[in-house]
Order: C-alpha cells, then sequence, then structure tokens
C-alpha cells in the first residue's frame, strides 16, 4: 500500500514547478550547513543512514560507491568487507568526513572526492553498488544523477536511495509547499518527489518506509542489463 502510494503520488505531481537549484547554490548552502550538519540533521537522518548501509552490506559485490557522502556520517557502518568511495560536492562537507575516517580509523574508506554527481569521472560498471542518502532532493537534476549512477554501477549490480519524499496531504504538504521557494538556501528540495528521480518509478523493487514515523523512504533499483 505505501508503495502504491508513492507511485500515485510521483504520478500526479511530476513536472511541478519548482526553484532551480544549481552547483553553486549547492556548495554555497552546504558551507553554511558542514560546521553544524552533524549535530542537526545527524540523529534524524540516522535510522535511514543504517538502513540503507544495512541494505548495501546484504548486497553482493564489494565495490561501494556513496553519492553525497556528506560528513561521514554513514561511513563507520559498513562491513569490512565492503571497499567505498565517497565524492561529495562540498569540500568543507568532505573535509569533515576525512577527518572522521582518521580518527575512527576506518579501513573500509578507499577514498573520499571532491566531484560533480552529475557527471562523475568514474569509468561505465566501475562499482557493484551506489548508494546515495539524502542526495536527490540536493542536485539540481535528480534524472541526470540516477543516470550517472546507473552509468558508473555494473550491469546487474544495485542502485539506493534514501530521501525525503513529499507528502500528499495534510500540515506536512502544507509546510513542504511552503518552504519549496526557498530551496537555494535550504539547499534541497521541500516538495521532491519519487518521479522527480525515476523516469519510471515502477522500475523500483523495494519501497520502504524508515524511522522517524517514515518521514523518510529507502528505494532501491537493480541495475538491470540493457534498460533505457
Amino acid at each position: 500500500m505505501i508503495r502504491d502510494s508513492v507511485l500515485n503520488h510521483d504520478t500526479r505531481r511530476e513536472g511541478h514547478p519548482r526553484v532551480a537549484l544549481d552547483a553553486e547554490a549547492v556548495r554555497q548552502a552546504y558551507r553554511r550547513w558542514a560546521g553544524i550538519y552533524d549535530e542537526v540533521f545527524g540523529s534524524v537522518s540516522g535510522p535511514g543512514r543504517r538502513r540503507a548501509v544495512a541494505a548495501v552490506n546484504s548486497l553482493p559485490g564489494t565495490r561501494v560507491l556513496e553519492v553525497g557522502v556528506g560528513t561521514g556520517l554513514a561511513l563507520p557502518h559498513y562491513a569490512p568487507s565492503k571497499r567505498v568511495v565517497g565524492i561529495d560536492l562540498s569540500r568543507e562537507m568532505l573535509r569533515r568526513a576525512q577527518k572522521r575516517v582518521a580518527a575512527e580509523r576506518l579501513r573500509t574508506v578507499d577514498g573520499l572526492l571532491e566531484m560533480d554527481a552529475e557527471s562523475m569521472a568514474f569509468a561505465d560498471g566501475s562499482f557493484d553498488i551506489a548508494v546515495a542518502m539524502f542526495t536527490a532532493t540536493v542536485v539540481p537534476d535528480a534524472r541526470r544523477l540516477f543516470r550517472e549512477m546507473r552509468r558508473v554501477v555494473r550491469p546487474g549490480g544495485d542502485l539506493l536511495f534514501v530521501n525525503h519524499f513529499a507528502a500528499e496531504h495534510g500540515l506536512r504538504w502544507w509546510a513542504e509547499r511552503t518552504l519549496a521557494p526557498l530551496s537555494r538556501v535550504l539547499g534541497w528540495h521541500p516538495d521532491f518527489v519519487l518521479g522527480d528521480l525515476l523516469e519510471d518509478p515502477q522500475a523500483a523493487t523495494e519501497i520502504t518506509p524508515c524511522p522517524p514515523l517514515g518521514l523518510f523512504t529507502l528505494v532501491r533499483v537493480p541495475n538491470r542489463a540493457g534498460s533505457p
């Protein structure tokens, strides 16, 4: 029922107008957030991050790309068998992630790179799994993000997303629509829907609500060979 609700919601809302984000707006926003990100968002986003990493750990393959690694909050939770590369557009957020890796001696992390998720420098099929946690609402073009993640993951691998998707009605819907014009200041789209990420939301084989209160959703999309 939750899956059908999400898919139907996206079909109705796809293409609604919104404030444009660009790479510089994202950099500026996360330059402001970097110093307080863990304190402000760490607790509320923690269950979703842990759910996503648990999903990654359960999947076959060792080469993992974390898109939008931020301050590295998820990095300590990867299984020892995984080899993780993280990318982010924000240099300030990456510096905090690098400090975390050093302080916690995280041996699963092979690299942290400043990179645009919509135009990655990796070769096709470089990874077995790509995961983006709370990133799809941040990038200027979420569908381009999805295409790039699909490109750098081998056929037969997996793409995972944890994200907030807009409510259908009620007080939360009102708040999200009210905040939407502030997207450039916030650094993300409060009114983001699944259809903004996936051209065909039916391609998702898993859509699972995450704590707290289902505010975030885990989405898994197999990277099928020959998919458009």
